[in-house]
């Protein structure tokens, strides 16, 4: 995202964590630099400046804030300096990193960690007793005794799968865990709610949202992309299949009015955690909808489609199946765009095992390395999607694409258009459900060039990437919206003129 300073300023105000790193603010009356997202009081607009990098904020004259520590700060410049390792190495903590050694071989899962960092494990203690004041393990095990009695309150699972998802070796581990941490076994921490609920091998978490929360609109868009055989929405709950490394399940997602309950059967409770992470991705739980909906409706171009409450960007589940998805739903309808991508898993995916299996949900989506020499001819998909799809997937493979490392909505969009068959469009539209890009604008789509027409005039690409200026850093908010709104209006097929003599018709796309 340029640094413009009105911009930035939007941010802010919304605390909106996803811009961490991609700018930092400095508050001149207190000479204190923060990240957006810092829980600290708003300070007066006049008293703000801005800086690119934490490293320029300090050069200026200000210090980090001990609060929010935005020299930790993800994707920053300083990234990869000491006090930025520590809060990386806190956030793969934090997603399980060392949950599958803590308790067995706590220093070979340190050394796996720093390995991760590009550093020795010496020097990963080093950095955390200078800057967090306890080592690794000590901050893991809080992290894992802290998630096992969120999961011993809110879920009857059986002790067995509760110690697993929290990163215990066994339920004797965690009970010892526990009476360190709080002074009570399981059963005490259990309310009495729960602790006489049948047990079922199902693991439950309850995962909240800021409020308001409507999931109707959610559960429309995922629902009619729904891929047979992956995924679907029934009853106002997802459910889908999952593979997480080597774990293999289904889950459940049933969203209310203050979050999403989710629910998700596997081999290895383990996978809880990570499950729900993407969840809280998918359903964008931690957005500020109202925020963000009254910086877009000072347009009027989107104040009467964009509710008071908000709109929420429906992520999807895993950036590789999405930019496949993407792919194919080049130049088609949604509806079959969803065909050949059930065609894909019907052919490549992997079968579910059979006690996880049922008539609706019964594959997972194909890996990389399954679809970077995958047969798909005779699937109605075109040579050139084809070529594009084993492209995509061989870049990942061999390294050449990481989908898990893009720090930035430019760097995101560079790195896919280098590939064949991709082009700004379908790339812009991969970072916006692929990699959560809030500000992600596929300027030539025809439902947001079709919103900004005037007197019957279809606005251009660059007429709509000058006029949606105006909402950032929340354009991809903006074009959901413009989506949401061209689903749920009357049928209609009104004559529009393009702004130039012999421009082509805009291409239909699949959204």
């Amino acid at each position: 995202m340029p640094l413009d300073p009105e911009i930035c300023w939007r941010a802010c105000t919304s605390r909106d964590r996803r811009f961490d790193g991609r700018f930092f603010t400095a508050v001149m009356t207190t000479r204190i630099y923060c990240r957006p997202g810092c829980p600290a009081r708003m300070p007066a607009r006049r008293n703000v400046q801005f800086y690119s990098s934490a490293a320029a904020a300090e050069s200026a004259g200000f210090r980090p804030c001990r609060r929010c520590r935005p020299e930790t700060s993800p994707g920053s410049a300083a990234w990869i300096g000491a006090p930025a390792l520590v809060g990386r190495a806190m956030r793969l903590i934090e997603a399980g990193a060392l949950g599958a050694h803590g308790d067995r071989d706590g220093e070979r899962g340190v050394e796996v960690l720093a390995a991760r960092l590009g550093i020795g494990g010496r020097r990963l203690r080093q950095l955390f007793a200078e800057h967090v004041g306890a080592s690794p393990l000590e901050v893991a095990r809080t992290h894992r005794a802290h998630l096992a009695r969120r999961l011993l309150e809110t879920t009857a699972a059986p002790l067995e799968d509760i110690a697993q998802a929290a990163g215990y070796a066994s339920a004797r581990r965690l009970h010892a865990a526990l009476k360190t941490s709080f002074r009570a076994s399981p059963g005490e921490l259990r309310s009495g709610q729960r602790a006489n609920a049948p047990r079922t091998r199902a693991l439950e978490l309850r995962l909240p949202a800021r409020v308001p929360f409507d999931a109707a609109p959610l559960l429309r868009f995922l629902g009619c992309r729904g891929v047979a055989g992956l995924e679907h929405v029934a009853d106002g709950v997802y459910h889908r299949a999952f593979r997480l490394g080597d774990d293999v399940g289904r889950l459940e997602a049933l969203p209310d009015a203050t979050g999403v309950t989710l629910s998700i059967t596997s081999a290895s409770a383990r996978a809880l955690v990570p499950v729900a992470a993407r969840i809280t991705r998918m359903f964008d739980l931690e957005a500020d909808t109202v925020a963000i909906a009254a910086h877009l409706r000072r347009d009027p171009a989107l104040r009467s489609r964009i509710p008071v409450a908000g709109v929420r960007v429906p992520c999807a589940w895993d950036p590789f199946e999405h930019a496949v998805r993407a792919l194919l739903g080049q130049q088609v309808t949604v509806a079959g765009a969803c065909t050949l991508a059930a065609r894909i898993v019907a052919r490549c995916g992997e079968a579910l095992p059979p006690a996880l299996a049922d008539e609706r949900i019964a594959r997972l989506f194909p890996t990389p390395e399954r679809l970077a020499d995958a047969n798909l001819d005779g699937l109605g998909i075109t040579g050139a999607r084809i070529r594009a799809i084993h492209g995509l997937a061989r870049a990942v493979v061999d390294g050449a694409l990481d989908l898990t490392a893009q720090t930035s909505l430019e760097s995101a969009v560079a790195a896919l258009i280098a590939l064949p068959g991709i082009g700004d469009w379908t790339a812009q539209y991969i970072a916006l459900r692929g990699f959560g890009e809030p500000d992600a604008f596929p300027a030539g789509d025809l439902g947001v060039r079709k919103a900004l027409a005037q007197d019957g005039v279809l606005a251009s690409e660059k007429d709509a990437v000058a006029h949606a200026e105006r909402w950032r850093p929340w354009r991809g908010y903006a074009v959901i919206s413009l989506w949401t709104h061209e689903a749920t209006k009357p049928k209609s097929k009104p004559e529009l003129k393009h702004t130039s003599a012999g421009a082509q018709p805009a291409r239909r796309r699949t959204r």
